[in-house]
């Protein structure tokens, strides 16, 4: 759906993407993180042909710079700061939207429903509260039932509730077939929506991959939680002697051990050794927030 081959962008002399190439699969919810400078707005200015560039980008294998117009009618685009008339009403708003996109006979009641604004359709922009102006932001970006969605920090300013329901919209979307490009600080948020992630640091990509096979490659080991009903120093110590355990450490009657799933046993037998027993254990598996950080600091 989105080929970027060699993407470069300078501002003033400073150089804020330097030469990325990346691919989005049709049908898929792709991330684009990195720390704040790194270049993912420029990326996705450039994606959505608001900048020039030196490089090629293809949407939906239409060249970017020559079908430009085409290919802005089949996008769904929700920026960071979402900004709308604060005279015009919600229902308004999208009918003005609507008209600019071309988009004929669409339900924007449904769309306000989708969004959880049905009952505020009627009311002035000035008068919403930051989640509800994302809300709404959320909505204009559905019109015409794009087949890509580039949604930049889609769940600013909304409460638990609200991110919610949009990180479960955006699943829908992307079940009834929308290729979903999205950028986040939240990684947590990230990890539980996207298919793979790209990490960009310092205008460079420095790595493309799911989360499971990222945490491969990056040899970040999975931790392992004991709840004890008899902790001590010596269960630390004979679990710490094991070759394949990275670290162990004791927090209360919890033991937290990084090691990888083949250690389990000889971890178990250590703490039945050392005269512990067993309460309870989980496997939790590496974060993106473990991976996002050892990466950027990889490439700093």
């Amino acid at each position: 759906m989105i080929e970027v081959k060699g993407l470069r962008k300078e501002y003033d002399g400073i150089v804020a993407v330097d030469g990325i190439s990346f691919s989005v699969e049709e049908g898929e919810i792709f991330a684009l993180l990195g720390p704040n400078g790194a270049g993912k707005t420029t990326t996705i200015k450039a994606i959505l042909g608001l900048i020039n560039y030196e490089g090629k980008i293809k949407i939906n294998e239409m060249d970017a710079r020559k079908s430009e117009k085409e290919i802005k009618k089949f996008i769904g685009y929700l920026p960071e700061n979402v900004a709308f008339y604060d005279n015009l009403t919600a229902l308004q708003t999208l009918q003005f939207l609507a008209e600019l996109k071309g988009v004929e006979n669409a339900d924007l009641m449904s769309l306000l429903k989708e969004v959880g604004l049905e009952k505020d359709a009627n009311r002035k922009v000035g008068e919403f509260s930051k989640g509800m102006v994302q809300r709404l932001g959320f909505a204009q970006c559905l019109l015409g039932k794009p087949k890509l969605l580039i949604l930049d920090e889609p769940t600013t300013g909304l409460d638990a509730l609200g991110a919610y329901e949009i990180r479960k919209k955006i699943k829908e979307l992307n079940e009834r077939g929308a290729t979903i490009f999205l950028s986040s600080h939240i990684l947590s948020e990230v990890q539980e929506l996207s298919d793979r992630v790209a990490i960009i640091n310092r205008g460079k990509i420095v790595a493309v991959d799911s989360v499971e096979e990222l945490s491969k490659k990056l040899d970040i080991q999975p931790k392992l939680r004991i709840e004890l009903q008899r902790p001590s120093s010596r269960i630390l110590s004979l679990v710490k002697e094991i070759k394949s355990v990275k670290d162990a450490k004791l927090d209360g009657n919890v033991l937290e051990v990084t090691c990888p799933p083949s250690a389990k046993l000889a971890i178990i037998n250590a703490v039945e050794q050392a005269g512990g027993k067993i309460i309870d254990f989980k496997t939790v598996e590496p974060t993106l927030e473990e991976i996002f950080v050892k990466v950027v600091k990889e490439n700093e």
